[in-house]
């Protein structure tokens, strides 16, 4: 299926490992010069970015920590000046500590959030601009659907989401008259190669009870929507919390 994403640049935060690099992945394949971002996965940025050249795809990797305004601002400034222009963001970068509420400190609740929600804020102003210039820009945020259900453990980083999915609606209808769409994607359980294969192993009957699909998630489920958001078929979606859970979150 052709997306109409030939030509189009997109930037993809924390694209180098696991659900980002399968977006990174598809977002190339349908045409689309991909700035893959990383913080810490240099290597894996960089072999990337030599996977998709071989196939005669357009990649390059950009370091920055989503939580400092100005490494984003840096880097959005040199995308757009590597590949002419900016015309996808993708919010992916996320950091998550699993811990009871009472036991976490302010040490805790900073670092998930400055990542989970300070970093898409960053990325969002930092982009803007750039993809109000394209004339037909796509932002797309993805976030676990604890955000809008609520999960034992994970408060802070569903605090932190939550944040997002407001963000996201207040951006939509802000931007929406620069030709921006604004969008997330939310997540069930997605499993990666970071994940517990020990945990997943010995809880996966119990898991897979609240997935009306019957198994958890891959990243190649999660990538076609983000591509479908970026592409000119979603050219009248905008401000949608879109729910890619295998039926974990039922909420519209």
């Amino acid at each position: 299926m052709d997306l109409g994403l030939a030509g189009k640049v997109a930037l993809v935060t924390g694209g180098a490992r696991d659900v980002g690099r399968e977006i990174v992945q598809t977002l190339a394949n349908e045409g689309a010069a991909v700035a893959i971002n990383y913080r810490g996965s240099e290597a894996e940025a960089q072999a990337l970015v030599s996977e998709i050249e071989q196939r005669g795809g357009m990649a390059r990797a950009y370091g920055a920590d989503v939580t400092d305004y100005d490494a984003v601002c840096a880097m959005t400034a040199q995308v757009v000046a590597d590949f002419g222009g900016l015309d996808v963001l993708v919010n992916n970068a996320g950091y998550v500590t699993p811990q009871r509420f009472i036991d976490s400190t302010p040490s805790d609740w900073h670092s998930q959030i400055d990542v989970g929600l300070y970093g898409v804020i960053h990325c969002c102003h930092a982009a803007a601009a750039h993809l109000a210039a394209s004339g037909n820009g796509r932002i797309i945020s993805l976030a676990g659907d604890s955000a809008r259900v609520g999960e034992k453990n994970l408060a802070i980083t569903a605090a932190s989401r939550g944040g997002v999915i407001s963000l996201t609606k207040s951006l939509a209808k802000e931007l929406g008259r620069d030709g921006i769409t604004v969008n997330l994607v939310a997540l069930g359980l997605v499993e990666t190669g970071h994940s517990d294969k020990e945990w997943l192993e010995k809880n996966m009957s119990k898991i897979v009870r609240n997935y009306p699909s019957g198994r958890i998630g891959q990243p190649d489920d999660v990538a076609p929507t983000i591509a479908f958001l970026a592409s000119v078929g979603a050219s009248w979606i905008t401000g949608q919390i879109v729910s890619v859970s295998g039926g974990y979150s039922t909420v519209g």
